[in-house]
Order: C-alpha cells, then sequence, then structure tokens
C-alpha cells in the first residue's frame, strides 16, 4: 500500500521534494488561494503550525488556481502575499494543479484514500457546493478536490487519516490534529 512518502513534489523554486523528508511527522496538506473567501484559514493555520511544530507537526501549502482563478500571481507573489498578511512559517510549495488530467498525483491520491463527502448542512454550505459543482464540470470525473483549502490528515506513517473541507470548523481540524500527535 502506498504512503504518501512514495510521491515528490515541487518546492517554490521548482526543486524536486520528496516527501519522505517529512517521514515520522504529522502533516496537514492543504491545497490554499490568496483571494479565495476561505483564505482567512491561513491564520489559524500558522497559529496551530508555530504551537505544534516542535511536536513533529508540519503543514504544506500548495497553491491552486483551479477554483476560480482565487490564486493568481507566481510562487514568489504568493509566498510573499502568505507571509506578509498571515506571517505563515509553514513550507509553500510550488502552484499545482488539484483536479483533471493535470491534477498532481499526490493530490489525485489523497483524494482517493479520502474521497469527498460533501461540504455539511446550511445554505452556506449548499451554495458553495452549486458553485463547487459548476466549476469542477471541466474536469468530469476528475474533480478529486471540490474547493480551496481542503486539507488533508496524514498519520506518522504516511497514511491519509482524515479529510477536511474548507466548511470545517478550524477547531475541528486542530482537535483531530492534536489528537494525532
Amino acid at each position: 500500500m502506498s504512503t504518501v512518502y512514495d510521491f515528490t513534489v515541487k518546492d517554490r523554486e521548482g526543486k524536486e521534494v520528496s516527501l519522505a523528508d517529512y517521514a515520522g511527522k504529522v502533516l496537514l496538506i492543504v491545497n490554499t488561494a490568496t483571494g479565495c473567501g476561505f483564505t482567512p484559514h491561513y491564520k489559524p493555520l500558522e497559529k496551530m503550525y508555530s504551537e505544534l511544530k516542535d511536536q513533529g507537526f508540519e503543514i504544506l501549502d500548495f497553491p491552486c488556481n483551479q477554483f476560480a482563478n482565487q490564486a493568481p500571481g507566481d510562487a514568489d507573489e504568493i509566498h510573499e502575499f502568505c507571509t506578509l498578511k498571515y506571517g505563515t512559517d509553514f513550507p509553500q510549495f510550488g502552484k499545482l494543479d488539484v483536479n483533471g488530467d493535470s491534477a498532481d498525483p499526490l493530490f489525485a491520491y489523497l483524494a482517493t484514500e479520502k474521497p469527498f463527502e460533501g461540504f455539511g448542512k446550511g445554505i452556506k454550505n449548499a451554495a458553495l457546493n452549486k458553485f463547487a459543482n459548476m466549476n469542477n464540470k471541466a474536469y468530469g470525473g476528475k474533480a478529486y478536490i471540490k474547493w480551496n483549502f481542503t486539507k488533508f490528515l496524514v498519520d506518522r506513517e504516511g497514511k491519509v487519516i482524515a479529510r477536511f473541507e474548507p466548511t470545517v470548523d478550524m477547531d475541528k481540524v486542530e482537535e483531530a490534529v492534536r489528537a494525532a500527535l
């Protein structure tokens, strides 16, 4: 059986990084965007990272522009925005696709391990679901990730143990991270 450690990704400068470099750590892998309604998630993510990184926790940030073009700019512009506005200190990788024929293999794997189960109940969640479905029609059966700030929790053995849609309260995400540590 595969683990996230079997994958290689590109950092902000385009250099290959093996996720095996993170073996033994609890990971939260997130597809992000700088111009999304969920962009303020950077603040609780950075808080969680600063509090828990010494316990073997890493957040891996992957910018993606596939959702209503909400991650414009190059890697340096995105990084500058995140560090200046939210003080992010966790690793940020190169911009990638999470859906369709060009989807990065890591995200195809993550979504296969923990498929989408819905945004939850309520008017806002229903509206997001409708908008996401319209956006993802372009990817047909290869729309793995429904929106920005989908988070995958990975245990110390490299196994995907949870998926959190952007509509999940960040306190619940942190609770799951702490339990995994």
